[in-house]
């Protein structure tokens, strides 16, 4: 089917971009590498803006939109591609940012993301967290992990997204992805109903609030698989999360659990290439050992999870900076690139150093 903001998500894919953006009185803009950069085309009314928003939405996501004022859904644009869109309302006028999506799952070594990530996919139990900010690939790891899972495992997938992104075909597993407001009302009803459909593996798109996060680590600790994201920075933190979704007097029995069925967490930041197309992906990755279980179940040594994963590398453990340093010293990123990346540039500048950077480029940077 055809939209009048068909021709703008056409240029989205042309021009290798990841968002559309789309506003009254601004011309539409795309995101390529990271960078906004605005169409060579007349700025929508607002009147015209939305009615391109409203033509895209199926009837019940329309009705909600009109409603609420902001909806989540999903466009399918034939031979062009399909598309997660954020329909809202900013200074009274309708808005909207459509990200792109890939047509199928990549796998793992077409991402060139670590082996230790396709070994946590593998795991037959227990929690897995994909973190990090908006936009920086949490869904084309899940997706790949999923799709390991489907090639490797002869087990039920059940997906509870918000909307449905990758699209997965059965391949060994049997996957059913559920999508909230269309095949269930919300995460919650979706998880409590989850236990009746016999999976093995469960993605929950986003652990939004306590009562999702407390049926994914009951999961978890029953035996299943359970896959999520949150929108942390990075390992430590993505734990202190989790944790704080509970009030104080259950958080000691939680720590307990998390540290028995945590799997692993992969946080990732996306970092300009130093030849300047595209980007790549920072990751911070945390293994469930029993050095990190333990951490997790004392509130006194938690403080020391980004050391156990500076000394993990035998687990396929890594802080961000490492991963950083690993980049810049192979020529894939520019140091001033890293240090922007890097949630503590002075430390990363240490270990630039200590890897056999001169200190003059890298303090100039």
């Amino acid at each position: 089917m055809e939209y009048a903001i068909s021709p703008f998500l056409r240029a989205l894919v042309d021009h290798a971009g990841s968002d559309l953006h789309l506003k009254a009185g601004s011309a539409p803009r795309i995101r390529i590498s990271g960078e906004l950069v605005a169409l060579d085309t007349p700025a929508p009314t607002a009147q015209e803006c939305e009615q391109m928003i409203l033509e895209t939405m199926p009837v019940e996501v329309r009705e909600a939109f009109l409603r609420d004022r902001e909806a989540d859904y999903a466009i399918l644009l034939d031979g062009v591609g399909r598309f997660r869109a954020n329909a809202f309302q900013a200074r009274g006028a309708a808005g909207l940012v459509c990200r792109l999506i890939g047509a199928r799952p990549l796998r793992l070594d077409e991402l060139g993301l670590p082996e230790v990530i396709g070994q946590l996919a593998l795991r037959p139990r227990g929690l897995v967290l994909v973190t990090g900010p908006t936009g920086s690939g949490k869904t084309t790891t899940l997706a790949a992990m999923v799709d390991m899972i489907n090639e490797n495992r002869s087990v039920h997938v059940l997906t509870i997204e918000d909307p449905i992104e990758i699209l997965h075909e059965d391949k060994l597993a049997s996957i059913n992805q559920r999508e909230i407001r269309t095949d269930t009302a919300d995460f919650r009803r979706a998880m409590r109903a989850a236990m009746r459909q016999d999976p093995d593996v469960i993605l929950i798109g986003e652990m939004r609030d306590t009562e999702t996060v407390r049926a994914a680590i009951a999961a978890a600790e029953t035996g299943h698989f359970v896959l999520s994201t949150l929108h942390t920075t990075d390992a430590a933190e993505t734990i202190g999360r989790v944790i704080d979704f509970f009030p104080p007097e259950e958080q000691r029995q939680v720590r307990l659990s998390l540290a028995k069925s945590i799997q692993g967490v992969i946080c990732q930041r996306l970092v300009p290439r130093i030849d300047g197309i595209g980007r790549l992906c920072g990751m911070e990755i945390l293994v469930g050992t029993n050095r990190i279980s333990e951490a997790i179940a004392d509130p006194d040594k938690t403080a020391s999870i980004t050391e156990i994963l500076s000394e993990g590398g035998i687990y396929g453990m890594q802080t961000f900076d490492q991963h950083l340093v690993t980049l810049v010293m192979s020529g894939q990123i520019t140091i001033a690139a890293a240090k922007t990346a890097s949630s503590k540039p002075h430390n990363l500048s240490v270990q630039l150093k200590r890897a056999g950077l001169a200190p003059q480029l890298v303090d100039a940077a």
